[in-house]
């Protein structure tokens, strides 16, 4: 009987310590995550009062992720766990890894250039290739943007290093070029007046840089030119679409003859053709 109690009184006790280790690893969970969350944020605001979005984004990151990196190696620790045998097996797993992952390495490394070099930050509008938008984020790994018709889009960092990249607002003010034809036998002078006077007359063209209208060259049906006023970013589309509405107005109003086709459609042989003629 001495025995067995013994034992009972040994169970009882390993199940007494097991539950307060299960309570402090309840206790490091329920407080650890959300303080680590806590001060990620405030590192973030921190940093990005200082210094921009961009730098206050990847300290943010990098406080939580290391929160959470000792919040989970301490739980493991609690239960136990040998973390000597745990690290070391984590640095195998990671050479393999490493070997096998070469394209995330090189991610990596792209994503820590662009950091550095900073050829956009968060909310500029870059295009690369065929593609044009919002920077929403700067990873290591990738850059995401919001295209303006609200697509979601992920660029891996090497395929930014490698390519042609635009940055359309990387300063406040931005310059609008209109493409224009006039038949070749209309006044250039008259028609130089009036884009002037058009781009003069709105509110949102700015004074200086001076709008200009430059002669691009003459073809066989047309003298090419092209209208150029400077706009501050965020008034960019509202001028051209006013821009462009005015022209076309102005131009029917004072009778400036442009080249145009017209599709005219004939009927041959109970079948329909188009047919593109050149006026002007």
């Amino acid at each position: 009987m001495g025995i067995v109690s013994s034992l009972s009184s040994y169970s009882g006790l390993l199940a007494s310590e097991k539950f307060i280790v299960m309570i402090r690893i309840a206790l490091l969970l329920a407080v650890g995550i959300p303080l680590v969350y806590i001060v990620s944020k405030y590192v973030r605001a921190f940093f990005t009062k200082r210094l921009a979005e961009q730098p206050g984004m990847i300290a943010g990151k990098i406080v939580y992720y290391s929160g959470i990196f000792i919040i989970f190696f301490s739980a493991l620790n609690e239960l136990g766990f040998n973390l000597n045998t745990l690290l070391g097996a984590a640095g195998i797993v990671g050479i393999a890894v490493g070997f096998a992952s070469q394209t995330s390495v090189s991610n990596i490394i792209s994503g820590i250039f662009l950091m550095l070099e900073r050829p956009f930050v968060i909310h500029d509008v870059i295009a690369l290739e065929d593609i044009s938008g919002q920077v929403l984020s700067i990873d290591m790994l990738s850059v995401k943007l919001k295209t303006e018709d609200n697509r979601y889009i992920r660029i891996p960092n090497e395929n930014i290093i490698k390519t042609k990249l635009t940055n359309i607002t990387r300063f406040p003010t931005r310059r609008l070029d209109i493409r224009l034809q006039v038949a070749p036998r209309e006044d250039i002078g008259r028609v130089r007046t009036l884009l002037l006077t058009i781009a003069a007359e709105n509110a949102y063209c700015l004074k200086q840089p001076e709008p200009q209208l430059i002669l691009a060259g003459i073809g066989p049906s047309s003298v090419d030119m092209m209208l150029t006023m400077w706009v501050n970013q965020s008034d960019y589309q509202t001028l051209k679409n006013m821009a462009v509405e005015e022209i076309n107005r102005r131009f029917r109003e004072e009778g400036i003859d442009t080249p145009w086709h017209r599709i005219a459609l004939h009927q041959d042989k109970g079948q329909n053709s188009l047919d593109l003629h050149g006026a002007g």
